[in-house]
């Protein structure tokens, strides 16, 4: 079985979000994940909105973190949006940006401890336990929530390096991986099931949800197009092992990061080459996703995020994704 969602950044006005989840739901996507940055919208706001907006797709952060909310603070946000919702809210929670953490004068410290740390007290308090916790990175001197959902909400694990992925393994019910390529999750899934094996656990009871940059059209060339700057940025933060996987040079993918740096997308987006498209993202025309798809599903991926942007006009490929895409594999 594989799971099919959509991401969405809250950069537009919550009614538009609303509009594309709602539409998302009625042509068979099972989750929405919404991301936590403060600059966009709030996440629980959008969240609550679109609670009160759906009928049945799942709700989540994608993701959240445990450095600008307290876990406390987090554990009722979310127990909060699974009452609203009648029981579809999952929690999506990883490390977070060290770059955003700086601009905000917050210390980003020991990320894969402060996740374990994050995920262990706040199953605590979703399951209605006062909580005594001194760890390393997080301090809980006897909270308790006043309430508790009604069944355990599943926490997803977002994760990159190796060492979070195998985390996720231990400890994750999911875990989302920005990725769009098979290669990158023939290396993610062997280190979640190693981290699994290590905790005793299965990796089939883990949902790996590939959280890729996605743009579909029947046009190719303009899903193609519509991608290219999303593609840019990926570029730019790869790191070199990342870009060695796919025989990508340092010097390309600094000249994307250069045009970047100076606020000249349109020059970046031309910069990107076939094979960064190929290498980080799922698009083109509907025969090109499920192709990148099929391949995925067979590393182990058993989600596939719809991410930004999802194709040139998003309703449009909404529907194209509704309609070719996901009753192939359902």
């Amino acid at each position: 079985m594989v799971y099919f969602a959509i991401e969405f950044v809250p950069m537009e006005p919550i009614k538009s979000i609303v509009e594309y989840v709602k539409l998302a739901e009625e042509n068979g996507f099972q989750y929405t994940w919404i991301t936590d940055h403060y600059n966009n919208r709030d996440v629980y706001a959008t969240l609550t909105t679109l609670a009160l907006n759906t009928v049945k797709i799942k709700l989540g952060t994608g993701v959240t973190n445990p450095y600008t909310r307290s876990v406390a603070q987090t554990a009722a946000s979310i127990a909060t949006i699974d009452e609203l919702s009648n029981g579809r809210a999952v929690l999506g929670i990883g490390p977070g940006d060290k770059a955003t953490f700086e601009g905000l004068g917050i210390s980003w410290v020991k990320p894969v401890k402060a996740i374990t740390e994050a995920v262990s007290v706040i199953r605590k308090l979703l399951a209605g336990e006062k909580v005594e916790f001194k760890g390393e990175v997080i301090k809980i001197s006897g909270a308790r929530l006043s309430f508790k959902p009604k069944a355990s909400i599943p926490i997803y694990i977002g994760a990159q390096g190796p060492l979070m992925l195998k985390t996720a393994g231990q400890i994750g019910d999911g875990v989302l991986i920005n990725a769009s390529h098979p290669e990158d999750f023939k290396y993610a899934v062997s280190q979640i099931r190693s981290g699994a094996e290590e905790a005793g656990r299965s990796i089939s009871s883990i949902d790996v949800a590939a959280y890729a940059a996605f743009s579909v059209d029947e046009d190719r060339e303009k899903a193609l197009k519509a991608a290219k700057i999303v593609v840019a940025f990926i570029v730019a933060g790869s790191p070199e092992t990342v870009l060695q996987r796919h025989a990508i040079s340092i010097e390309s993918a600094k000249a994307v990061s250069d045009f970047l740096k100076k606020g000249d997308f349109k020059a970046a987006s031309k910069a990107v080459t076939d094979d960064m498209m190929s290498a980080f993202s799922i698009s083109g025309s509907p025969q090109d996703c499920i192709k990148r798809i099929e391949e995925l599903l067979k590393t182990g991926v058993t989600q596939i995020v719809v991410g930004s942007p999802i194709g040139p006009d998003k309703k449009t490929s909404i529907k194209l994704i509704g309609e070719k895409i996901l009753p192939l594999f359902q």
